[in-house]
């Protein structure tokens, strides 16, 4: 039987892959580039880019073409099976990924050509392909001696292990937890959340009504729900998935995989020559150190506590005098905060959702980007799908399809919480002739009920938009080299800079009247109803602002300061952070940490913070569309030219200062968000 792993194909076949197939072809691919490699540097004493380069770029790409479908299964389609297969070759592709990154022969190879005259020659994505590369062999320990490679090695694989299993452990930990209700006691929740309700039990063989840790469940159940004994009991599973602590507790427990992630990090660093793995974090990405980094967040703490703290009180002053409650727990805030905001504003997520159906969304969407990028979508429906929900969609510049994606749009077990893109296929020249790129776009929305489109609430609309704004990142760079392509070297604390961007236009009157519509009578958007979304924008901005604050610092000075065996411990300075610059308090029973899986199993470890930083830069970028016209289309062609055909074949900072026309400003951020800082003493 042949496996389809080992073959080409434009698209993967998905509905051929089978778990047993996954290991075998792996290895193969991995020794077959071995070998490969091997023999290029011993077939040539003058190494070019087209006879070194070039045909590694293609070994790799056919090894990532394999891994990709794998890892997206796992991730939208996770079996026991499939899971004991991907967790099967981790270790392979760290160890490999380990023997390219020390292999002598090969960066001196590489650095033969930086040092040529032909480097010279070369364009400026190829040039910056190359110096990535060498400074990506001096962070994988080129310059160690045998026995300390041998240990890098050894961390590298660990680490990886550790990244799936807490993983692994969270999907687990969720899966776990499902409650049977009646009615009476989801009082309150809106009939949408209702219907999905009971669509989960019907499914499950149940009377009534189940709701789950799914991010479509749980999150009603706090927003709306009247009974304020399952709200806790709803955000106590949550929020202790993974640990000692809840239903579960010890069942599915990362907190020894946490210790050990953070020890064998350091210990990787210090290997490297680093103090800390924050420094090691930092190598690649656009902010110099540490400290840099923590001052730019304390900033932001300091410029929105003052009022952080009076929308805290205002919460608390609500609730006691309109509900009579005496405390505002953890499980109330979303509660009391939507009760406020409908006096405040008169406008609801639910009274969003039925005229922001997805079969209007879509459309409107695609009519943005065409307007601003000059490219249209369109749907094809002859491919292989992995599940029924799945689609497919074109980009196309007039008749010539450039990039592909997939849309994964709805919630449903043994699918991977959460929103995000990843790569299928990167842009480059395969024998001569282009790659184009194709993306996966995945959400996790609540599905459609019967014959009701899914009706999306308007934070869900913005991260349709985040992860699509990720995706056109991927499918419009105009980059032909792997390493620069796309996402592929750009600058972590950027690589948030186009999706973020893009959630702009989830705020803008005339593009609301193109993405939004009532799904049975298609009236538009209400003008009272959008005026009343619109200046809602800023409700407790200041509180939410807070809260990332507090992940992105926790993140960093765990990175930077903890010490193994130095007396410290995650919780601890979780808690001391928190005492910094939180504003809400949290219950002792939280184990947020232990489900972590951004720094913990998502590769933003001690990179949280580029968040608020691409933030920053995508506030900035688009007060130049609010000075030019949000659909000014030579503004959308600077961006698409400057930050997404770049990819990463300049310095982020350097593509930021060409489309803005000078360094980034803290100031529209601020002001998108409501936030008046403190006058200055």
């Amino acid at each position: 039987m042949s496996n389809p792993l080992l073959e080409q194909h434009q698209l993967p076949p998905f509905s051929r892959i089978q778990a047993s197939q996954v290991e075998p072809a792996i290895r193969q691919l991995i020794e077959r580039n071995k070998q490969a490699i091997e023999r290029l540097l011993a077939d040539n004493e003058r190494y070019t880019w087209d006879n070194l380069w070039q045909p590694i770029e293609e070994l790799e790409d056919e090894l990532s073409q394999a891994w990709s479908p794998v890892a997206h299964l796992n991730g939208v389609c996770n079996s026991d099976a499939l899971r004991k297969a991907y967790n099967a070759c981790l270790p392979l592709l760290s160890e490999y990924g380990t023997w390219m990154g020390q292999h002598q022969h090969l960066y001196r190879a590489y650095l033969q050509i930086s040092e040529s005259p032909e480097f010279t020659a070369l364009d400026a994505a190829r040039r910056k392909a190359l110096e990535n590369v060498l400074r990506d062999f001096r962070l994988a320990g080129v310059a160690l001696p045998p026995e300390q490679k041998a240990r890098y090695a050894e961390l590298r694989k660990r680490l990886s292990e550790l990244g799936s299993r807490f993983s692994d452990n969270v999907l687990d930990a969720t899966n776990a937890w499902s409650k049977q209700v009646d009615k009476e006691q989801l009082r309150g929740l809106p009939e949408t959340a209702l219907a999905s309700a009971r669509q989960a039990a019907e499914r499950a063989g149940l009377e009534g009504y189940l709701i789950n840790l799914e991010f479509p469940s749980y999150y009603p159940v706090l927003t709306y729900c009247d009974d304020a004994g399952l709200r806790e009991e709803v955000y106590r599973a949550n929020c202790t998935r993974a640990s000692d602590e809840g239903p579960n507790a010890g069942q599915w427990d990362n907190s020894a995989l946490i210790e050990e992630t953070l020890a064998l990090r350091h210990e990787l660093a210090r290997l490297l020559g680093f103090a800390n793995y924050a420094e090691l974090s930092l190598a690649t990405k656009m902010a110099d150190t540490p400290a840099q980094v923590r001052e730019f967040l304390e900033q932001l703490a300091q410029q929105s506590r003052p009022q952080a703290e009076d929308e805290w009180h205002s919460l608390q002053a609500f609730a006691r005098d309109e509900y009579g409650a005496a405390d505002v727990n953890a499980w109330d805030v979303s509660y009391y905060s939507e009760k406020l905001r409908q006096q405040c504003y008169q406008v609801s997520q639910e009274e969003l959702r039925p005229y922001l159906p997805i079969t209007r969304v879509l459309p409107g969407l695609f009519a943005i980007v065409e307007r601003l990028y000059g490219i249209s979508v369109r749907e094809t429906t002859d491919f292989d799908r992995y599940h029924a929900d799945v689609r497919l969609f074109e980009l196309c510049q007039g008749d010539e399809v450039i990039a592909r994606f997939y849309l994964d749009l709805y919630a449903r077990p043994h699918k991977r919480g959460g929103a995000w893109m990843d790569t299928c296929r990167a842009r480059r020249l395969q024998g001569g002739e282009l790659q184009i790129p194709v993306a996966y776009l995945v959400c996790n929305f609540t599905a459609p009920v019967g014959d009701t489109p899914a009706l999306l609430s308007h934070n869900e609309l913005t991260t349709l938009f985040h992860e699509f704004g990720h995706g056109l990142h991927h499918m419009l760079t105009g980059q032909t080299v792997a390493a620069v392509s796309g996402i592929n070297g750009v600058a972590w604390d950027a690589v948030e800079l186009p999706s973020q961007f893009l959630e702009n236009w989830c705020w803008q009157r005339e593009a609301l009247e193109l993405i939004s519509g009532h799904y049975q009578s298609g009236e538009p958007l209400p003008a009272t109803l959008l005026d009343r979304l619109l200046a809602a924008r800023s409700f407790q901005a200041a509180m939410m602002l807070a809260r990332q604050v507090e992940f992105a610092l926790f993140d960093l000075r765990l990175h930077s300061e903890l010490q193994p065996d130095g007396g410290g411990s995650v919780q601890g300075l979780l808690d001391e952070v928190r005492a910094a610059v939180a504003v809400v308090p949290t219950p002792a029973y939280n184990r947020f940490q232990n489900s972590f899986t951004h720094i913990f199993a998502g590769g933003y470890a001690a990179g949280y913070y580029s968040y608020k930083w691409a933030e920053v830069l995508s506030a900035d970028a688009f007060s130049r569309f609010e000075e030019e016209g949000i659909f000014n289309r030579e503004t959308g062609a600077a961006f698409r030219e400057h930050i997404l055909h770049s990819g990463g074949s300049r310095d982020a900072m350097e593509l930021f200062v060409a489309f803005r026309g000078r360094p980034p400003s803290l100031e529209p951020l601020l002001r998108h968000s409501g936030i008046t800082p403190p006058a200055a003493a």
